[in-house]
C-alpha cells in the first residue's frame, strides 16, 4: 500500500482561470505574521517616523488617548466633539450592547460612584458634630453615637461605605485589566483611574485617625513608620519622632482637612471618566 499523500488545495476551473481554494490559516501562520509585523515596527524607518510624529503633539498616542476626536472645522468633527464629551453630552448617542452588559462590567464603576455620593453626603453631615482636636475628637464620637438621633447609623453608613468603596475600586481596576480596557485608545482613562485609586486609599487611611481611638492611633503609627522606611521619599512622617509616634492636634486637623478638601476634585474626576 502506498502512503497517504497530503491533501492538496482544491482546484476550480472556470472561463480559462484556475482558482485555488486555500486552507484557513493555522495558529503557526498567525504567529509568524505577528512576528513579521513586530520586525517591521522595529525597523529604522518606523522609528524615525515615530520620532517625527513627536514633533507634532497632536500625532502622539498620549494626545490621541486624551482627545479622541479630530479638531477639524467639519460638521462631523463638531458633532463627534459634542456627542463624545461627558460634560456636553452625558449619555453617548450610540453604544455597543455588549459593552454595558453586567457580566462584562460587573457594575463596579457605577457602584463605586454611588458609594462616593454616600460618603460625600454622610461626611458633610458628620462635619457638623466633629471637632478636629486631640481632646475633643473622641468625645464628639461618643456624643454622636449616644446622643445624636440616628448618629450611630450615620457614622456606620459613612464607615462601611468607605470600606466598600476601597473594595469596589480594586474590583473595578481588576475588571479593566481582565477585559483589556486599558489598551489603546484608553491609556488616559487608565492613568486617571490609577490616580483615583491612590487618592481613594489615601483618603481611607486618613479617615482612620479622625475618631482618635486606639485603632486610629496604631493605624497612623504603622503608616507613618512605613513612610520613614521608604528611601529618598521622606525622613520623618508628619509630627512623628524617630522612635515614638505621637499624632498631635495638627496632624488630626490635616487628616480631617484632606477628605474634606478632596471631595470636589474627586467628584469631578470620577464624573469625567464615568
Amino acid at each position: 500500500m502506498e502512503p497517504e499523500k497530503p491533501n492538496k488545495p482544491d482546484l476550480k476551473t472556470g472561463a480559462g482561470v484556475t482558482v485555488v481554494e486555500e486552507a484557513p490559516p493555522s495558529v503557526k501562520e498567525n504567529i509568524k505574521e505577528e512576528i513579521d509585523l513586530l520586525k517591521k515596527k522595529t525597523q529604522k524607518e518606523s522609528v524615525l517616523q515615530e520620532l517625527e510624529d513627536l514633533k507634532d503633539p497632536t500625532k502622539t498616542q498620549i494626545y490621541k488617548s486624551m482627545f479622541r476626536v479630530k479638531h477639524e472645522p467639519t460638521p462631523r468633527s463638531r458633532s463627534l466633539g459634542v456627542l463624545t464629551n461627558v460634560f456636553l453630552h452625558l449619555h453617548p448617542a450610540k453604544i455597543n450592547r455588549d459593552a454595558v452588559r453586567f457580566s462584562y462590567t460587573w457594575g463596579m464603576g457605577g457602584i463605586t460612584f454611588y458609594l462616593f455620593i454616600v460618603l460625600t453626603f454622610t461626611g458633610i453631615l458628620l462635619m457638623f458634630y466633629y471637632h478636629p482636636s486631640k481632646g475633643q475628637a473622641f468625645q464628639d464620637i461618643l456624643y454622636l453615637e449616644n446622643d445624636v438621633p440616628f448618629g450611630k447609623l450615620l457614622r456606620n453608613m459613612h464607615r462601611w461605605a468607605a470600606h466598600l468603596m476601597v473594595i469596589t475600586t480594586w474590583l473595578h481596576m481588576l475588571r479593566v485589566v481582565l477585559t483589556g480596557s486599558y489598551k489603546t485608545p484608553r491609556e488616559f482613562n487608565w492613568s486617571v483611574g490609577v490616580v483615583l485609586l491612590v487618592l481613594t486609599l489615601l483618603l481611607s487611611f486618613t479617615g482612620y485617625l479622625l475618631p482618635d481611638d486606639q485603632l486610629g492611633f496604631w493605624a497612623v503609627t504603622v503608616g507613618t513608620t512605613w513612610l520613614e522606611r521608604l528611601p529618598g521619599l521622606v525622613t520623618k512622617g508628619p509630627s512623628v519622632r524617630r522612635w515614638e509616634c505621637r499624632p498631635t492636634t495638627t496632624f488630626d486637623s490635616r487628616c480631617w482637612a484632606d477628605p474634606s478638601s478632596m471631595r470636589t476634585p474627586c467628584s469631578e474626576a470620577t464624573s469625567g471618566i464615568a
